[in-house]
Parts: C-alpha cells; sequence; structure tokens
C-alpha cells in the first residue's frame, strides 16, 4: 500500500519531494515515504493519521491536485506550477500557464545517426550495425565513421570516404534481400563525423561532403581554448552550409574531462540561425549535451538528435540514457530529428 509513495520519495529530487510535502500540509495533510495521510478525530485526544493516498504515484499527485509528473522531469524545473490544472472562470477563461509536455518515449527512436564501423575505430563492420540496430528496432542507422584528422582512428580522407558511400550503397542493395529489412524499409545513410579544427575548418572538403546523407562534426582536440576562440570555431563549423549535426558539443567526458568553455545560449541561437541540430550523445560517460542545455533548445524551437555514439553492435542499447536524458529536459518526439521518418528527417537537414 506504500509502494507508490516510497517510489516517489526515493525517486524525486530533494527539492521536488519537499515542493510537495508543502502542497500536502497546506491542506492539513502529511506526505512520507509511507503514504499520503489525513488526520482522523477519535474518541481519544490524539489523533489518529488515516491513508488517503500511497499505493501509486499517479493516485499521489491526483491526491495532490496535480497531473502526474513523469519521474526524469522531478527537478524543481517548472513542473509543479506546470502540473497544476488549468482552471477555467465563469467566463470561460483558461488560466494560462505552462503545461507538462508529452514527454519522448523510451521506444519513439527510429534512427541513429552516429554510429562507427571497422572502416575506423569501430568493431563491427557495416552489414552487422545494421543487423545490430534491426534487432534495436530501428528503421534507420547513419555510418559516420571519424575523419582523417583523427590519424589515431585511422580516420577517412575523401578517398576512403567515397569508397565508403559505394559500399554503403552495395549493403543496402543487399538488404533489400532480406525480408525483414524490406518489410521496415531499412536504410543506411552515409555520413562522416568530421574533425571540427582549431580555427573551425573541417578536414573533409566541402565537395565531399555534400554527397553524404548526414554530416556530424565534433570537436576532438583544443579542449582549453579560452571562451570566445572556442566560440568562433564552433560557429565557423555551424555556419558550414553542409554541417547538419554538432556531435557531444561540449566534450566532457564524465569525471574524466571537463566541458570545453562555451556561451551556451550563444550557440542555441546560433543552432536556431543555422538550422544545426544539437546532439544528446547517450554514451554513459558522456550524456551531452545535458539536460539544462536540452530544455534550453525545446524552449528555443533548436531540434535534437539522440544518438548511440555506437562503436560496437552492443552499444545500441545505450540509447535508452540518451532518451532519459532527453526527457530530463522536456523533450518530446517533435525535439527530436530520429524519432521522425526516414524521409522526414533528412527533408529536415541542411539542403
Amino acid at each position: 500500500e506504500s509502494w507508490g509513495a516510497a517510489l516517489n520519495y526515493f525517486t524525486g529530487s530533494k527539492e521536488h519531494n519537499i515542493a510537495l510535502r508543502e502542497i500536502a500540509i497546506k491542506r492539513g495533510w502529511k506526505l512520507n515515504e509511507y503514504g499520503l495521510f489525513k488526520s482522523q478525530k477519535s474518541k481519544v485526544k490524539s489523533q489518529k493519521l488515516r491513508m488517503i493516498a500511497g499505493r501509486t504515484e499517479e493516485e499521489l499527485y491526483e491526491k495532490l491536485g496535480l497531473h502526474y509528473i513523469e519521474p526524469e522531469m522531478r527537478e524543481m524545473a517548472g513542473e509543479i506550477e506546470a502540473a497544476r490544472p488549468r482552471l477555467r472562470s465563469d467566463l470561460g477563461a483558461v488560466k494560462v500557464g505552462p503545461r507538462l509536455p508529452n514527454l519522448i518515449g523510451y521506444g519513439d527512436l527510429c534512427g541513429d545517426l552516429q554510429t562507427q564501423t571497422n572502416w575506423t575505430d569501430g568493431e563491427n563492420s557495416i552489414e552487422e550495425m545494421a543487423h545490430a540496430a534491426m534487432d534495436a528496432g530501428l528503421e534507420y542507422i547513419a555510418i559516420t565513421d571519424h575523419t582523417r584528422s583523427l590519424a589515431m582512428t585511422g580516420g577517412s580522407d575523401e578517398k576512403k570516404l567515397l569508397k565508403q558511400m559505394d559500399a554503403i550503397d552495395k549493403v543496402n542493395k543487399k538488404l533489400m534481400g532480406i525480408p525483414r529489412a524490406k518489410s521496415r524499409g531499412f536504410r543506411i545513410l552515409k555520413g562522416a563525423e568530421v574533425n571540427i579544427g582549431k580555427d573551425g575548418s573541417l578536414d573533409i572538403k566541402d565537395e565531399v561532403l555534400a554527397k553524404l546523407d548526414v554530416v556530424g562534426a565534433a570537436v576532438h582536440s583544443h579542449f582549453n581554448l579560452p571562451r570566445l576562440e572556442q566560440m568562433k570555431r564552433l560557429i565557423r563549423a555551424m555556419e558550414n552550409p553542409h554541417v547538419d549535426i554538432v556531435f557531444h558539443l561540449t566534450g566532457r567526458v564524465i569525471n574524466k574531462r571537463a566541458p570545453i568553455d562555451i556561451d551556451i545560449d550563444e550557440i542555441i541561437k546560433t543552432a536556431k540561425r543555422t538550422g544545426t541540430i544539437l546532439e544528446i550523445d547517450a554514451f554513459p560517460d558522456r550524456l551531452d549535451i545535458k539536460d539544462e542545455y536540452i530544455k534550453k533548445c525545446v524552449e528555443r524551437g533548436v531540434k535534437m538528435s539522440i544518438d548511440s555514439d555506437a562503436h560496437s553492435v552492443k552499444h545500441f542499447s545505450v540509447l535508452e540514457y540518451g532518451v532519459a536524458q532527453a526527457r530530463r529536459g522536456w523533450a518530446t518526439r517533435k525535439d527530436i530529428i530520429n524519432a521522425w521518418s526516414v524521409d522526414k528527417m533528412l527533408d529536415f537537414l541542411k539542403k
């Protein structure tokens, strides 16, 4: 009978829990991990407490006069106000205020736009990655191997990249003879994870980038540049008409490497102006961009992608962590381009 109350107590942030308890107190109730209680008069002087909710989280929020708040949103980032019912007056006017979003679901992703193969530093072939993606329920993937500046990964130059495009065509053709791939219209997209140089230049020529379906650009060096220089290089890369997505924007590796110094508001403004997608890298030691930045993107209409950064067939399983990160930032399906069909997603990218 206390399961919902306990689950809520131990999964919500401290600040969110305090806010719920304050709502209960204002109603003369008591809320703790055992349930929501109301004082009940008894024949003796002491008052007994009667449990009025606690079996499920849903009934707990309902009794407190709130719509159900998803666990990932319980961060005191405006969710309490958004969960209050929108009041209607006698004149039909509706109380103006935020509403809880219909968050992207854990099964909503249709594709993965950052995967690496054994053409560079990945463990598996293009075809093996495609089959693993289908096993994960995806309808498309983009092969985005590293480019030549990352010599330690065997990064591709223009010649190698063009050769890989031909290889992807052959695998796509082969897959169309496989019933499960044909039935879901599975497709491998041609892409690359292009390196952003210190000055914002890219290490692959524009005429080759133009031939790709998806171009991701990322910072892999010079992490300690001053903010002004770091911003100039990123903005120059985002202004390139062929760069569709900025992969793992801040370059952080949790507990190992600090994020680069950037002005996130200016980056989001540039992304909006240039039509550049910002990635949510789902790999657990990255989770980049972080949830506060995701929420800013949602508020300002900047689209994002959730990608595994897979270097192995086993890595598609990390996509759920990217979805969780997106949900913490209040993202919905309309905010995440690879929650869309492949045709809709490609139409949205830079032409």
